[in-house]
């Protein structure tokens, strides 16, 4: 997928984020830990509006996302606030850093949109190539909870100044994926012009999850509900898990 033209209006679509609060959430993690930042790596960093948001906080960060039309959006910004960010465009499950860092972030479920078992293993294995022993992945994924019964077959609205945009989901019961269509209805005058982007996202279990990445040499040492420091229940829908380098 190549998000052009979901990179125009994702800001807008996603205005219930507050990645201030997420940035102060991944901060008291660290501190939790004991751990210090360090060079930071906010991987999958679509627009890059948590990773303004860290660097906002004093960390040495940068992004990596597989769409140049996110990253050159994240450019923007950085460029407008007057900050100096490195920006790579790079596939998570094939990340190649120029050396190695001390933590790595991966938010807002990024993960799920990797649909192949394989393709997360080769990402936490990737991961864990570049970070520092000792060093930390903290990342946050849907669970199936949410995939089934959240998700599931929902369809939402949404109307901006410039676009109106129809999300719909469809939860494949045998795969456990599911499928996101974005039709965005962009005004043109009178008129409205029509582009649809599709993609799919899936949950692992979280016992298969913790198996990964200790076969990857990152030993789990927080799992939590996101947003939280609570164990997460069976009707978390999203966790946060904090991983150490060994």
């Amino acid at each position: 997928m190549s998000y052009d033209v979901f990179a125009q209006y994702y800001d807008a679509l996603t205005q219930n984020v507050n990645y201030e609060e997420m940035a102060d959430y991944l901060c008291a993690l660290l501190n939790k830990e004991g751990h210090k930042a360090g060079l930071t790596l906010d991987l999958a960093c679509g627009t890059g509006s948590l990773t303004l948001a860290l660097a906002r906080r004093g960390l040495d960060i940068y992004g990596v996302d597989a769409s140049m039309e996110m990253l050159s959006v994240a450019q923007e910004k950085a460029a407008e606030e007057g900050v100096s960010i490195l920006f790579l465009c790079q596939k998570m499950q094939t990340l190649d850093l120029y050396g190695t860092i001390n933590t790595v972030f991966c938010t807002l479920d990024s993960l799920n949109h990797l649909t192949g078992e394989e393709d997360v293993r080769k990402t936490f294995s990737r991961v864990a190539l570049f970070l520092e022993p000792g060093g930390y992945f903290i990342f946050d994924m849907n669970t199936l909870y949410k995939h089934q019964y959240v998700l599931a077959n929902q369809a939402y609205l949404y109307e901006t100044e410039d676009v109106f945009c129809a999300w719909q989901n469809h939860f494949e019961q045998k795969t456990g994926r599911v499928s996101i269509t974005l039709d965005f209805f962009e005004k043109r005058g009178k008129l409205y012009e029509r582009s649809s982007e599709r993609f799919f996202e899936r949950a692992y279990p979280l016992e298969a999850i913790v198996k990964w990445l200790k076969e990857a040499g990152l030993e789990p040492r927080l799992v939590l509900e996101s947003g939280t420091f609570e164990s997460p229940s069976e009707k978390t829908e999203r966790v946060t898990i904090a991983a150490r380098r060994t």
